[in-house]
């Protein structure tokens, strides 16, 4: 394609369109379900089907053949979306059977179930537009939300039964609130027993929630969108659990803790984990579905907070318990009561549980995530070349999706149970975009933190030839990487450094990969984060001495990260000259409470104020531009526009560039090529280029 990088790197959605995502393989070992857009322009995601015995794909569900070329999508599917980051239309979810012989997805509201086998699809009828639709085990009924209400529909005769109906409207059964989609990785707010019999559902009441408005000012004959927004220190939705039968019985299941973290129901019977409100006790407790009562199986406490790792709790075929917790210095994966990974090895999240192997993600190195599994008392590496894999595992079969700095895109590859691939191949395909540009990344440990740092220069420069402007391009936040061996994370940084700079990239305190003791440093001070980011600089300048000008540096960023932007032009004008800031939290008590208490503590305490913009104002002597979607329902407008207003009050010049219609992902294509052409735009005014 002839397409500048801007422009195509926005309508790829950043070269994710076309590769495929959302794995589910068969128990019996023979198949596997996936997602993928059939080009990497193509927006409309199918559903495919990759056989393992012969290496083949089929095309199993096509939007567009069900006449879904524009989405009507509700509202509440909106907002799950925005909170998944999910950017591309179609099937962009669906649920199995047991079995994997039927799959039921939602489009533009309308419920469709698809026999696999045949690829015949129906649509299935529903009083309203359908939410996060899911398949009970034996693929004989489908639960589903629709109007907060949790209904079920019997597949063969088609009775549809309302489960649990909202008492009023600010109710809603069977979703996940705003906090658990948003910081605890909890897409989902019921679950299925495994006879099908009856589900655990939870029921969320918003009305204690304090009411916000998103306004669009470019449109005032539009009325503001009302939305829940639980502000740091306010009061969070009141979110309790019930067993609900489907003969209409309905049974509490009690718990202390203020957040309810995630739940399972297995052949063992369900079980939750809940979290403390100051984040620093989490609970597993099992739940007889009798009675709703609850035994402790576990508590982990910390004097700092306690992290949610994704994919546990579960449990080996004999019912041991299957659970991540740091101990000793590192995060290790726990079987039964004992840690069976040394505390060198991070582990990042518990990806599948095949009978008794355990598949999971970990760092020994920061900048790298590989694949391991446990299995007879003893871990084993997957694939221990750099980079970073994620997979799936099921029937003796693994999935592994690869990534590297020295590959394009992503890879997956298929082994079968004796180590081998399928015959007519053990790749499903990729059919992404190639990016215009290749990433040339150094990977230092900066600084006297010896933080994980890149570096990328322009293609044409050649060492010593001359200093170049400097462009810090972080997150920097806690919970988040860039500097992973990967190059997806370094094209829009490598198209920075083809415009004339020299790009650094650092991850600093806070970020995970090093050890509980390293995210933990920024606890209760953002602002040491900043300190990183000077660090990473000066280090990265004493080994490239002839190659960064450090009287012209530059630093953008996006939400944390533009935070972090500010931040650095308000408190390091030595240090900084010009800065981007896209979608900034500016004073966090404008931000909600799971993710700024479990870092900052409750506003009560006083550690917001020295983490916050607002104060420092006065102090801006050095260009600024201030970004922000005005639909931006996670990082609200008010952060940029409370800043303007107080760089106006204490007469300091600084630029507002207001999105109109834009949410915190920035997903139109237009806004995204053209935002990126605005800020190079105004570093290079800025910098003297």
């Amino acid at each position: 394609m002839t397409d500048s990088f801007p422009r195509l790197q926005a309508r790829t959605r950043r070269f994710t369109l076309g590769v495929p995502r959302g794995f589910t393989i068969s128990p019996q070992g023979d198949r596997v379900i996936f997602l993928r857009t059939k080009s990497g322009i193509d927006p409309v995601t199918c559903l495919w089907e990759f056989d393992i015995a012969t290496g083949t794909e089929r095309l199993v569900v096509d939007p567009l053949s069900l006449g879904a070329a524009d989405e009507d999508l509700p509202p509440e599917e909106r907002a799950r979306r925005e909170r998944s980051r999910e950017s591309a239309g179609g099937v962009v979810g669906y649920s199995t059977d047991q079995r994997v012989r039927m799959a039921v997805f939602a489009l533009s509201g309308e419920l469709h179930l698809v026999d696999l086998s045949s690829g015949v699809t129906r649509r299935l009828e529903t009083p309203g537009p359908v939410i996060d639709p899911r398949l009970d085990p034996d693929g004989t009924k489908v639960a589903y939300v629709t109007g907060g209400a949790l209904r079920v529909q019997d597949l063969a005769t088609g009775t549809d039964t309302a489960l649990a109906t909202p008492e009023h409207d600010e109710v809603a059964y069977g979703l996940a609130e705003f906090v658990a989609a948003e910081e605890m990785d909890r897409m989902r707010g019921y679950w299925w027993s495994p006879s099908g019999d009856r589900l655990l559902v939870a029921r969320v009441d918003d009305s204690p929630v304090a009411l916000w408005h998103i306004a669009d000012p470019a449109n005032p004959d539009r009325p503001a969108v009302p939305q829940r927004y639980p502000a740091a220190g306010t009061a969070n939705a009141e979110v309790s659990l019930f067993v609900i039968g489907l003969d209409g019985s309905r049974v509490a299941v009690p718990y202390d803790q203020e957040y309810l973290v995630t739940a399972i129901w297995d052949a063992y019977g369900p079980a939750i984990v809940t979290l403390s409100r100051d984040q620093r006790s989490m609970r597993l407790l099992s739940v007889d579905p009798a009675t709703g009562a609850t035994e402790p199986l576990r508590e982990d406490t910390d004097p700092a907070w306690v992290d949610i790792v994704s994919g546990v709790p579960a449990r080996l075929s004999d019912g041991s318990l299957v659970w991540v917790a740091d101990a000793d210095g590192g995060r290790r994966l726990i079987i039964g009561s004992d840690p069976v990974t040394p505390p060198s090895l991070q582990v990042r999240a518990v990806l599948d549980v095949d009978g008794d192997t355990v598949l999971f993600q970990a760092s020994g190195e920061p900048t790298e995530i590989h694949l391991w599994t446990y299995a007879g008392g003893a871990i084993s590496p997957v694939a221990m070349e750099s980079g970073v894999y994620g997979g799936r595992r099921a029937g003796g079969v693994t999935l592994v999706t690869s990534q590297s700095l020295e590959s394009e895109g992503t890879s997956i590859t298929v082994i079968r149970p004796d180590g081998t691939a399928p015959s007519g191949g053990g790749s499903i395909r990729s059919v992404a975009e190639r990016p215009p540009l290749e990433p040339r990344v150094s990977f230092v440990r900066a600084g006297s933190r010896d933080l994980s740092t890149a570096i990328l220069f322009p293609s044409w420069h050649v060492p010593g030839s001359g200093r170049l402007p400097v462009l810090m391009d972080p997150y920097g936040g806690p919970h988040a990487q860039r500097v992973l061996a990967a190059r997806r994370m370094f094209l829009e940084s490598q198209w920075w450094a083809e415009q004339g700079f020299a790009v650094i990239v650092a991850d600093g305190r806070g970020t995970p990969g090093r050890g509980p003791a390293f995210e933990r440093e920024v606890r209760h001070d953002f602002t040491l984060t900043l300190d990183d980011q000077v660090d990473a600089l000066q280090g990265v300048a004493a080994q490239h001495a002839d190659d960064l000008d450090l009287s012209r540096v530059a630093i953008r960023g996006w939400s944390f990260g533009g935070y972090l932007a500010a931040l650095a032009v308000l408190r390091r004008p030595d240090i900084f000259h010009a800065a981007v800031a896209g979608a900034p939290v500016t004073d966090w008590r404008l931000y909600d409470t799971c993710y700024t208490e479990r870092y900052l503590g409750h506003p009560d305490e006083g550690h917001y104020e020295a983490s916050s913009l607002l104060a420092d104002a006065e102090k801006l002597d050095r260009p600024l531009l201030l970004v922000h979607g005005l639909a931006d329902d996670n990082v609200v407008a008010a952060h940029t526009l409370r800043l303007s207003s107080a760089l106006l009050a204490a007469g300091r010049p600084h630029t507002v560039l207001p999105l109109s219609g834009v949410t915190h992902m920035t997903p139109q294509e237009v806004v995204a090529e053209n935002l990126l052409l605005l800020q190079l735009d105004f570093l290079k005014k800025s910098l003297g280029i």
